[in-house]
């Protein structure tokens, strides 16, 4: 474990555990994404990390949110986005992505999905998920998303503006 301090921490040493600075240094910013690429290259996929930035308006300013991985489908593609703790503002974002971005199919991995929103929070990721109709997966990404990719034929480039459903 590196240990590490910053002139904000005054003091305080933070921790950077193996795992993650094993996935930092392969370019990663965490060893849930980490764990989630080499699960896609397992699975026969190419890993698509924060390839595609999807304009998005916060109230009052324009933004772009680049998600994990990108994966594809029958006529298209997914984002999965893995989340070690998933902030407020995290949560903000997603909800504003899906009002300007109705037809996008974004799914998330908790690295716990029974974490609490904030410290006293009767509510876990998971039953916010299923609150708001996310798709949400624990730990790892589930088998059968990844092989909804595999009826695709590998010669076929996954579509970026998928078409809109009835």
């Amino acid at each position: 474990m590196r240990l590490t301090t910053t002139p904000k921490m005054k003091g305080r040493i933070a921790t950077i555990s193996r795992l993650r600075s094993h996935a930092i240094a392969r370019g990663y910013r965490s060893g849930l994404e980490a764990k989630a690429a080499e699960q896609i290259a397992e699975a026969g996929h190419e890993v698509l990390y924060e390839t595609d930035k999807i304009e998005y308006t916060w109230p009052q300013r324009k933004s772009t949110y680049r998600p994990d991985f990108k994966l594809p489908k029958p006529g298209g593609f997914f984002y999965v986005e893995t989340k070690g703790v998933w902030t407020v503002e995290d949560r903000q974002k997603h909800h504003l992505l899906r009002q300007q971005h109705p037809d996008l199919d974004i799914r998330f991995v908790f690295s716990n999905c029974n974490s609490r929103l904030y410290k006293k929070s009767p509510t876990t990721y998971a039953a916010y998920c299923e609150k708001h109709n996310l798709t949400y997966a624990n730990k790892v990404i589930p088998q059968e998303w990844l092989d909804e990719g595999k009826e695709i034929p590998s010669n076929e480039p996954i579509s970026t503006n998928p078409e809109p459903s009835d």
